[in-house]
């Protein structure tokens, strides 16, 4: 059988870091992303809202095993908001809500309010959002013009840095964990300032470990060549970097491979981890690999995600 079937694609298997352009959603670029690469399996690590811009790292075959660390994975933005105005979305694509003047704001003032965004707080998402309601996305409920009360949520802000202030248009750099809604903190912070505010521009800049400057832009991607596009991608283990390594010898990959539970050496297993990543030969003359994910209990491994033995023959050696 062709490999590649009746679409041209083929098993592709890394992670791409890229900078999305702003006006597409996720998906699209992803499926622009995937044709260039010509690889038959594909994920996202978590959307961006089309309206955004910056770093979505793209996963491709063995990586789309792993996408679902990083979702859990802290971020950082840089975000434009448009002080004096409130809109139906928290972006400038709603209807006006309401105007209000922008007042003086020296920089202690600014701080002040700022800072108390920071630090674990709740916040209330905005109805036009993926976050789902009996089943359904909110923004459906949104375009139906039906508007939920919606519960807060807890959320952790790390830092909000100002860098610049300039009439009525406040530039910041957010750094946040998983969950943290932009858009909301946006209007928030508008309201805490008197005048309200939407959210006018946002850039993801970092994204657990990876760093926007590490990114290629979608255009890049779609005009290189199929083999230019794919010695950018990294190796699938990128999105694992975050969680401590153990190399088995091979008898034990074996049997980790065959599904089964492992006792290692007490003295190679960080005592304070619950999740490994996992190398080891596949064969007596291989060179060690990703085999996977593992968890650990203090005694003994567990399978918790494997790669495939296709996975396995195509990484790098």
């Amino acid at each position: 059988m062709n490999p590649q079937g009746r679409s041209g694609r083929e098993p592709v298997h890394g992670v791409l870091l890229l900078d999305k352009p702003r006006g597409c959603t996720s998906q699209q670029a992803l499926q622009q992303a995937r044709r260039a690469l010509g690889a038959a399996k594909a994920g996202h690590t978590g959307t961006l809202d089309p309206l955004a811009e910056g770093l979505l790292p793209l996963c491709f075959g063995a990586a789309t095993k792993f996408a679902q660390t990083h979702l859990e994975a802290d971020k950082a933005y840089v975000a434009q908001l448009r002080l004096g105005l409130r809109t139906s979305t928290c972006d400038g694509e709603g209807e006006i809500l309401g105007q209000a003047p922008v007042p003086e704001l020296d920089p202690a003032a600014l701080r002040r309010v700022l800072d108390a965004f920071v630090g674990d707080i709740l916040q209330v998402p905005p109805m036009h959002s993926a976050l789902k309601r009996d089943g359904r996305p909110l923004y459906e409920y949104a375009r139906a013009g039906q508007d939920l009360e919606l519960p807060a949520r807890p959320v952790r802000i790390d830092s909000i840095e100002v860098l610049g202030l300039e009439h009525d248009l406040l530039s910041i750099e957010v750094r946040c964990g998983k969950g943290t809604y932009i858009r909301s903190l946006a209007r928030d912070i508008g309201d805490a300032l008197g005048c309200g505010a939407y959210l006018a521009g946002l850039r993801r800049t970092r994204s657990g470990g990876f760093d926007l400057a590490q990114a290629r832009p979608l255009q890049q991607v779609c005009e290189a060549g199929r083999e230019q596009a794919r010695a950018w991608l990294l190796p699938a283990d990128a999105l694992l970097r975050e969680l401590p390594a153990l190399q088995l010898d091979q008898p034990l990959a074996a049997a980790l491979l065959q599904g089964r539970a492992v006792v290692p050496p007490q003295r190679q297993c960080p005592a304070e981890a619950t999740k490994l990543r996992i190398y080891g030969a596949c064969g007596p003359a291989a060179a060690p690999v990703l085999l996977g994910v593992a968890r650990w209990d203090g005694h003994e491994l567990s399978v918790q995600r494997l790669l495939s033995p296709e996975e396995l023959q195509r990484q790098p050696q």
